[in-house]
Protein backbone atom coordinates (compact mmCIF):
# COMPACT_ATOMS: atom_id res chain seq x y z
CA UNK A 1 0.00 0.00 0.00
CA UNK A 2 2.71 2.55 0.91
CA UNK A 3 4.76 1.62 -2.09
CA UNK A 4 2.38 2.31 -4.17
CA UNK A 5 0.60 5.36 -2.69
CA UNK A 6 4.06 7.36 -3.06
CA UNK A 7 4.61 5.81 -6.64
CA UNK A 8 1.27 7.54 -7.39
CA UNK A 9 2.81 10.56 -5.39
CA UNK A 10 6.42 10.88 -6.81
CA UNK A 11 6.18 10.24 -10.28
CA UNK A 12 4.33 13.56 -11.43
CA UNK A 13 4.36 15.90 -8.38
CA UNK A 14 8.59 16.23 -8.07
CA UNK A 15 8.95 17.93 -11.31
CA UNK A 16 5.70 18.97 -12.61
CA UNK A 17 6.69 22.54 -12.19
CA UNK A 18 9.34 21.29 -14.50
CA UNK A 19 7.13 19.72 -16.74
CA UNK A 20 4.84 23.01 -16.79
CA UNK A 21 7.84 25.79 -17.55
CA UNK A 22 8.63 23.33 -20.27
CA UNK A 23 5.49 23.54 -21.70
CA UNK A 24 5.24 27.71 -21.71
CA UNK A 25 3.19 28.00 -18.04
CA UNK A 26 5.66 28.78 -15.95
CA UNK A 27 3.89 31.60 -14.96
CA UNK A 28 1.31 29.31 -13.30
CA UNK A 29 3.93 26.81 -11.39
CA UNK A 30 3.29 28.69 -8.43
CA UNK A 31 -0.68 28.85 -8.35
CA UNK A 32 -0.69 25.16 -9.11
CA UNK A 33 1.20 24.25 -6.45
CA UNK A 34 -0.70 26.88 -4.23
CA UNK A 35 -4.59 24.81 -5.61
CA UNK A 36 -2.92 21.38 -4.56
CA UNK A 37 -2.42 23.06 -1.32
CA UNK A 38 -6.50 24.50 -1.07
CA UNK A 39 -7.43 20.89 -2.08
CA UNK A 40 -5.53 19.46 1.03
CA UNK A 41 -7.44 21.71 3.43
CA UNK A 42 -11.20 20.63 2.04
CA UNK A 43 -10.60 17.21 1.24
CA UNK A 44 -9.02 15.24 3.78
CA UNK A 45 -10.73 16.52 6.97
CA UNK A 46 -14.25 15.53 4.81
CA UNK A 47 -13.22 12.14 3.63
CA UNK A 48 -11.68 11.50 7.38
CA UNK A 49 -15.17 12.37 9.11
CA UNK A 50 -16.35 9.83 6.14
CA UNK A 51 -14.33 7.23 6.98
CA UNK A 52 -14.03 7.63 10.62
CA UNK A 53 -17.85 6.51 10.37
CA UNK A 54 -19.21 5.04 6.90
CA UNK A 55 -17.04 4.33 4.70
CA UNK A 56 -14.35 1.75 5.06
CA UNK A 57 -11.05 3.38 4.70
CA UNK A 58 -9.69 0.53 2.59
CA UNK A 59 -12.73 1.33 0.07
CA UNK A 60 -12.09 5.46 0.38
CA UNK A 61 -8.16 4.64 -0.38
CA UNK A 62 -9.63 2.26 -3.40
CA UNK A 63 -12.04 5.04 -5.01
CA UNK A 64 -9.92 7.68 -4.07
CA UNK A 65 -6.88 6.48 -6.81
CA UNK A 66 -9.81 5.34 -9.11
CA UNK A 67 -11.50 8.78 -10.19
CA UNK A 68 -7.88 10.74 -9.71
CA UNK A 69 -6.03 7.89 -12.22
CA UNK A 70 -8.78 9.21 -15.15
CA UNK A 71 -8.20 12.29 -14.23
CA UNK A 72 -4.42 11.70 -14.98
CA UNK A 73 -5.24 10.48 -18.74
CA UNK A 74 -6.63 14.16 -19.60
CA UNK A 75 -3.60 16.23 -18.53
CA UNK A 76 -1.30 15.18 -20.91
CA UNK A 77 -3.46 16.79 -24.00
CA UNK A 78 -4.09 19.83 -22.20
CA UNK A 79 -0.65 20.85 -21.09
CA UNK A 80 0.65 20.43 -24.25
CA UNK A 81 -1.70 22.72 -25.44
CA UNK A 82 -0.36 25.28 -23.34
CA UNK A 83 -4.18 25.52 -21.22
CA UNK A 84 -2.91 26.90 -17.93
CA UNK A 85 -6.72 27.61 -16.81
CA UNK A 86 -8.07 23.83 -17.51
CA UNK A 87 -4.54 22.68 -16.48
CA UNK A 88 -5.31 24.43 -12.97
CA UNK A 89 -8.50 23.49 -12.99
CA UNK A 90 -8.02 19.31 -13.36
CA UNK A 91 -5.21 19.41 -10.74
CA UNK A 92 -6.93 20.94 -8.31
CA UNK A 93 -9.64 18.27 -9.01
CA UNK A 94 -7.10 15.41 -8.95
CA UNK A 95 -5.82 16.79 -5.84
CA UNK A 96 -9.24 16.61 -3.87
CA UNK A 97 -9.14 12.84 -4.45
CA UNK A 98 -5.71 12.57 -4.18
CA UNK A 99 -4.71 14.69 -0.91
CA UNK A 100 -6.88 12.19 1.65
CA UNK A 101 -5.48 9.02 0.80
CA UNK A 102 -1.98 10.23 2.68
CA UNK A 103 -4.28 10.55 5.98
CA UNK A 104 -6.02 7.42 4.64
CA UNK A 105 -3.20 4.82 4.12
CA UNK A 106 -1.46 6.25 7.41
CA UNK A 107 -5.09 5.80 9.57
CA UNK A 108 -4.73 1.92 8.10
CA UNK A 109 -1.58 1.38 9.09
CA UNK A 110 -1.81 2.57 12.73
CA UNK A 111 -5.43 0.67 12.62
CA UNK A 112 -3.95 -3.20 12.11
CA UNK A 113 -0.52 -2.08 13.70
CA UNK A 114 -2.95 -2.23 16.93
CA UNK A 115 -0.18 -2.45 19.79
CA UNK A 116 2.70 -2.37 17.44
CA UNK A 117 2.15 1.33 16.96
CA UNK A 118 6.02 1.96 17.44
CA UNK A 119 6.69 -0.31 13.90
CA UNK A 120 4.95 2.41 11.90
CA UNK A 121 8.52 3.35 10.31
CA UNK A 122 9.21 0.11 8.99
CA UNK A 123 5.91 0.67 7.11
CA UNK A 124 6.33 4.26 6.05
CA UNK A 125 9.52 3.36 4.68
CA UNK A 126 7.98 1.60 1.60
CA UNK A 127 6.33 4.99 0.54
CA UNK A 128 9.73 6.19 0.41
CA UNK A 129 10.95 3.51 -1.75
CA UNK A 130 8.13 3.83 -3.58
CA UNK A 131 9.11 7.74 -4.53
CA UNK A 132 12.35 6.71 -5.39
CA UNK A 133 11.17 4.04 -7.61
CA UNK A 134 8.65 6.75 -9.43
CA UNK A 135 11.70 9.30 -9.81
CA UNK A 136 14.26 7.08 -10.84
CA UNK A 137 11.80 5.28 -13.30
CA UNK A 138 10.69 8.86 -14.31
CA UNK A 139 14.04 10.06 -14.83
CA UNK A 140 15.24 6.68 -17.02
CA UNK A 141 12.78 7.02 -18.98
CA UNK A 142 13.73 10.68 -19.89
CA UNK A 143 10.02 12.09 -19.00
CA UNK A 144 10.92 14.56 -15.95
CA UNK A 145 9.93 17.46 -18.20
CA UNK A 146 7.40 15.65 -20.31
CA UNK A 147 3.91 15.64 -20.16
CA UNK A 148 4.30 11.49 -20.26
CA UNK A 149 4.79 10.88 -16.46
CA UNK A 150 1.38 11.76 -16.50
CA UNK A 151 0.30 8.27 -17.78
CA UNK A 152 2.95 6.62 -15.62
CA UNK A 153 1.20 8.20 -12.78
CA UNK A 154 -2.82 7.15 -14.58
CA UNK A 155 -1.14 4.09 -14.47
CA UNK A 156 0.22 3.73 -10.93
CA UNK A 157 -3.17 5.35 -9.98
CA UNK A 158 -5.58 2.27 -11.35
CA UNK A 159 -3.11 -0.32 -9.81
CA UNK A 160 -3.51 0.97 -6.52
CA UNK A 161 -7.16 1.66 -6.48
CA UNK A 162 -7.82 -1.55 -7.48
CA UNK A 163 -5.38 -3.34 -5.12
CA UNK A 164 -6.57 -1.42 -2.33
CA UNK A 165 -9.69 -3.60 -2.30
CA UNK A 166 -8.00 -6.79 -1.49
CA UNK A 167 -6.10 -4.67 1.62
CA UNK A 168 -7.64 -6.14 5.43
CA UNK A 169 -11.06 -5.04 6.37
CA UNK A 170 -10.75 -1.68 7.74
CA UNK A 171 -14.29 -0.40 9.07
CA UNK A 172 -15.65 2.71 10.47
CA UNK A 173 -14.35 3.22 13.78
CA UNK A 174 -16.88 5.14 14.44
CA UNK A 175 -19.58 3.35 13.07
CA UNK A 176 -23.09 4.35 14.44
CA UNK A 177 -22.33 7.44 16.45
CA UNK A 178 -24.56 10.26 15.78
CA UNK A 179 -23.38 12.13 13.07
CA UNK A 180 -23.46 16.18 13.05
CA UNK A 181 -22.71 18.94 10.38
CA UNK A 182 -19.16 19.69 11.76
CA UNK A 183 -17.84 15.82 10.89
CA UNK A 184 -18.16 17.36 7.38
CA UNK A 185 -15.24 18.95 8.13
CA UNK A 186 -13.67 17.03 10.91
CA UNK A 187 -14.78 19.49 13.09
CA UNK A 188 -13.77 17.18 15.94
CA UNK A 189 -10.27 16.22 15.77
CA UNK A 190 -9.97 20.28 16.29
CA UNK A 191 -11.06 19.62 19.95
CA UNK A 192 -7.50 17.62 20.14
CA UNK A 193 -5.82 21.31 19.75
CA UNK A 194 -7.26 21.84 23.22
CA UNK A 195 -3.93 19.56 24.78
CA UNK A 196 -0.85 22.18 24.71
CA UNK A 197 1.70 19.31 22.93
CA UNK A 198 -0.98 18.55 20.25
CA UNK A 199 -1.74 22.42 19.28
CA UNK A 200 1.89 22.86 19.24
CA UNK A 201 2.52 20.59 17.29
CA UNK A 202 -0.03 21.30 14.48
CA UNK A 203 1.75 25.41 14.96
CA UNK A 204 4.65 24.23 13.88
CA UNK A 205 3.78 21.94 11.25
CA UNK A 206 2.36 24.62 9.72
CA UNK A 207 5.50 26.72 9.50
CA UNK A 208 7.93 23.84 8.61
CA UNK A 209 5.31 22.81 6.08
CA UNK A 210 5.81 26.09 4.02
CA UNK A 211 9.48 25.44 3.73
CA UNK A 212 8.34 22.06 1.87
CA UNK A 213 5.99 23.81 -0.03
CA UNK A 214 8.43 26.33 -1.47
CA UNK A 215 10.78 23.14 -1.92
CA UNK A 216 8.34 20.91 -3.88
CA UNK A 217 6.85 24.51 -6.16
CA UNK A 218 10.43 25.31 -7.30
CA UNK A 219 13.00 22.29 -6.55
CA UNK A 220 12.82 21.32 -9.76
CA UNK A 221 12.76 24.06 -12.01
CA UNK A 222 16.00 25.08 -9.50
CA UNK A 223 17.82 22.10 -10.55
CA UNK A 224 17.28 22.45 -14.20
CA UNK A 225 17.87 26.35 -14.03
CA UNK A 226 21.88 25.39 -12.78
CA UNK A 227 22.19 22.77 -15.46
CA UNK A 228 21.65 19.69 -13.85
CA UNK A 229 20.55 16.61 -16.02
CA UNK A 230 17.91 14.50 -15.14
CA UNK A 231 16.26 16.28 -12.67
CA UNK A 232 13.51 13.33 -11.66
CA UNK A 233 16.73 11.23 -11.13
CA UNK A 234 18.76 13.74 -8.57
CA UNK A 235 15.52 14.70 -6.78
CA UNK A 236 15.14 10.99 -6.30
CA UNK A 237 18.11 10.20 -4.63
CA UNK A 238 16.16 12.29 -1.63
CA UNK A 239 14.18 9.84 -1.29
CA UNK A 240 16.53 7.36 -1.47
CA UNK A 241 18.24 9.14 1.58
CA UNK A 242 14.91 8.48 3.48
CA UNK A 243 15.11 5.11 3.20
CA UNK A 244 18.31 5.32 5.36
CA UNK A 245 17.29 7.46 7.85
CA UNK A 246 13.51 6.04 8.53
CA UNK A 247 15.34 2.61 10.02
CA UNK A 248 17.18 4.86 12.27
CA UNK A 249 14.01 6.39 13.95
CA UNK A 250 13.60 3.94 16.76
CA UNK A 251 17.09 4.54 17.74
CA UNK A 252 16.91 8.46 18.08
CA UNK A 253 14.06 7.95 19.66
CA UNK A 254 15.63 6.06 22.06
CA UNK A 255 18.47 8.44 22.48
CA UNK A 256 17.11 11.94 22.25
CA UNK A 257 13.49 11.34 22.54
CA UNK A 258 10.31 12.44 20.47
CA UNK A 259 10.85 16.49 21.16
CA UNK A 260 14.49 16.77 20.08
CA UNK A 261 14.05 14.21 17.26
CA UNK A 262 11.43 16.51 15.76
CA UNK A 263 13.44 19.68 16.61
CA UNK A 264 16.45 18.27 14.48
CA UNK A 265 14.31 17.81 11.39
CA UNK A 266 12.85 21.28 11.79
CA UNK A 267 16.75 23.08 11.67
CA UNK A 268 17.38 20.78 8.76
CA UNK A 269 14.43 22.20 6.67
CA UNK A 270 16.64 25.39 7.40
CA UNK A 271 20.05 24.23 6.48
CA UNK A 272 18.67 22.12 3.10
CA UNK A 273 17.78 26.12 1.72
CA UNK A 274 20.84 27.84 2.85
CA UNK A 275 22.80 24.94 0.79
CA UNK A 276 20.54 26.30 -1.76
CA UNK A 277 21.55 29.68 -1.69
CA UNK A 278 25.37 28.99 -1.46
CA UNK A 279 24.73 26.33 -4.55
CA UNK A 280 23.93 29.52 -6.75
CA UNK A 281 28.00 30.52 -6.78
CA UNK A 282 29.78 27.24 -5.06
CA UNK A 283 28.99 24.06 -7.60
CA UNK A 284 25.77 22.16 -8.11
CA UNK A 285 27.42 19.43 -5.57
CA UNK A 286 25.73 21.86 -2.61
CA UNK A 287 22.14 21.89 -4.16
CA UNK A 288 22.82 17.61 -4.69
CA UNK A 289 23.71 17.63 -0.68
CA UNK A 290 20.55 19.84 -0.32
CA UNK A 291 18.40 17.14 -2.13
CA UNK A 292 19.81 14.65 0.19
CA UNK A 293 18.91 16.11 2.89
CA UNK A 294 15.40 15.17 2.35
CA UNK A 295 15.98 11.84 4.37
CA UNK A 296 16.55 13.59 7.73
CA UNK A 297 14.05 16.33 6.56
CA UNK A 298 10.92 14.59 6.08
CA UNK A 299 11.83 11.05 8.37
CA UNK A 300 12.58 13.62 11.23
CA UNK A 301 9.71 15.80 10.63
CA UNK A 302 6.75 14.28 8.65
CA UNK A 303 7.00 10.24 9.68
CA UNK A 304 7.67 11.40 12.93
CA UNK A 305 4.40 13.78 13.91
CA UNK A 306 2.04 10.80 11.87
CA UNK A 307 3.86 9.07 14.80
CA UNK A 308 3.26 11.07 17.40
CA UNK A 309 -0.60 11.09 16.42
CA UNK A 310 -0.72 7.69 16.10
CA UNK A 311 0.08 7.46 19.56
CA UNK A 312 -1.90 10.22 21.19
CA UNK A 313 -4.59 10.33 18.92
CA UNK A 314 -8.37 8.50 19.88
CA UNK A 315 -9.23 5.60 18.29
CA UNK A 316 -12.35 7.52 17.14
CA UNK A 317 -10.48 10.11 16.11
CA UNK A 318 -7.24 8.17 13.76
CA UNK A 319 -8.44 8.81 10.54
CA UNK A 320 -10.00 12.59 11.22
CA UNK A 321 -6.73 13.58 13.13
CA UNK A 322 -4.31 12.23 10.64
CA UNK A 323 -5.84 14.04 8.12
CA UNK A 324 -5.98 17.12 10.10
CA UNK A 325 -1.92 16.36 9.92
CA UNK A 326 -2.25 15.86 5.91
CA UNK A 327 -4.44 19.34 6.30
CA UNK A 328 -1.96 21.78 7.99
CA UNK A 329 1.31 20.15 6.23
CA UNK A 330 -0.14 19.49 2.75
CA UNK A 331 -2.47 22.47 3.04
CA UNK A 332 -2.08 25.38 5.07
CA UNK A 333 1.61 25.49 5.21
CA UNK A 334 2.12 24.09 1.55
CA UNK A 335 -0.50 26.81 0.40
CA UNK A 336 1.97 29.75 2.31
CA UNK A 337 5.14 28.57 1.11
CA UNK A 338 3.78 27.90 -2.75
CA UNK A 339 1.53 31.11 -3.00
CA UNK A 340 4.48 33.37 -1.57
CA UNK A 341 6.70 31.57 -3.42
CA UNK A 342 5.03 31.83 -6.42
CA UNK A 343 4.74 35.75 -5.76
CA UNK A 344 8.50 36.47 -5.22
CA UNK A 345 9.60 33.74 -7.98
CA UNK A 346 7.14 35.72 -10.19
CA UNK A 347 8.88 39.62 -9.16
CA UNK A 348 12.13 38.28 -8.97
CA UNK A 349 13.40 34.93 -11.17
CA UNK A 350 10.05 35.25 -13.53
CA UNK A 351 10.87 38.58 -14.17
CA UNK A 352 14.44 38.12 -15.42
CA UNK A 353 14.82 37.45 -19.45
CA UNK A 354 18.04 35.89 -18.68
CA UNK A 355 17.56 34.71 -14.61
CA UNK A 356 20.89 33.84 -13.12
CA UNK A 357 20.91 30.96 -10.37
CA UNK A 358 22.03 33.81 -7.57
CA UNK A 359 17.96 35.60 -8.71
CA UNK A 360 16.46 32.50 -6.63
CA UNK A 361 18.24 33.52 -3.18
CA UNK A 362 15.23 35.40 -2.34
CA UNK A 363 12.64 32.60 -2.99
CA UNK A 364 15.05 30.73 -0.47
CA UNK A 365 15.04 33.30 2.05
CA UNK A 366 11.26 32.37 2.75
CA UNK A 367 11.51 29.04 3.92
CA UNK A 368 14.98 29.43 6.00
CA UNK A 369 12.83 31.98 8.25
CA UNK A 370 9.98 30.08 8.91
CA UNK A 371 11.91 26.74 9.35
CA UNK A 372 13.60 28.54 12.03
CA UNK A 373 11.09 30.10 13.88
CA UNK A 374 9.42 26.53 13.79
CA UNK A 375 12.39 25.28 15.57
CA UNK A 376 13.01 28.02 18.07
CA UNK A 377 8.90 27.67 19.12
CA UNK A 378 9.42 24.30 19.42
CA UNK A 379 12.07 23.81 21.85
CA UNK A 380 10.52 26.36 23.65
CA UNK A 381 6.81 25.27 24.28
CA UNK A 382 6.62 21.57 23.62
CA UNK A 383 6.74 19.10 26.78
CA UNK A 384 7.77 15.43 26.47
CA UNK A 385 9.61 13.71 28.82
CA UNK A 386 13.13 11.83 27.08
CA UNK A 387 11.84 8.00 27.95
CA UNK A 388 8.10 8.80 28.94
CA UNK A 389 5.40 6.98 26.46
CA UNK A 390 3.07 9.88 25.01
CA UNK A 391 -0.25 9.54 26.69
CA UNK A 392 -3.43 9.36 24.44
CA UNK A 393 -5.07 12.19 24.47
CA UNK A 394 -8.83 12.33 25.79
CA UNK A 395 -11.58 12.62 22.93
Amino acid sequence: MMLLEFIVFGSWFATFGLVLATNNLASIIGTAYTLAAVAAIVAPMLLGALGDRFLSSHKGLGIAHLAGGAVMLTLPAVVRAGNGTLTLTLIFVYMLFFQPTLGLANAIAFRHLGANKRHFPYIRVFGTVGWVVAGFGVGWLGLSASVGLFYVTAIASFALGLYAFTLPATPPPARGARFSLGDLVGAKAFRLLRHRNFAVLMGCAVLTAVSLGVYNTYAATYLSALGIGNVAGVLALGQASEVVFIVTIPLVLKRVGMKWALFLGMCMWAVRFFLFIEAAGSGDWLAVTAIVLQGICNDFFLVLAALYIGQVAPVQLAAQAQGMLILVVSGVGAFIGSFVAGEIYNATVGAQSNPAPSDWNAVWALPIATAALAAVLWALLFRHTRGQEAQPLEA
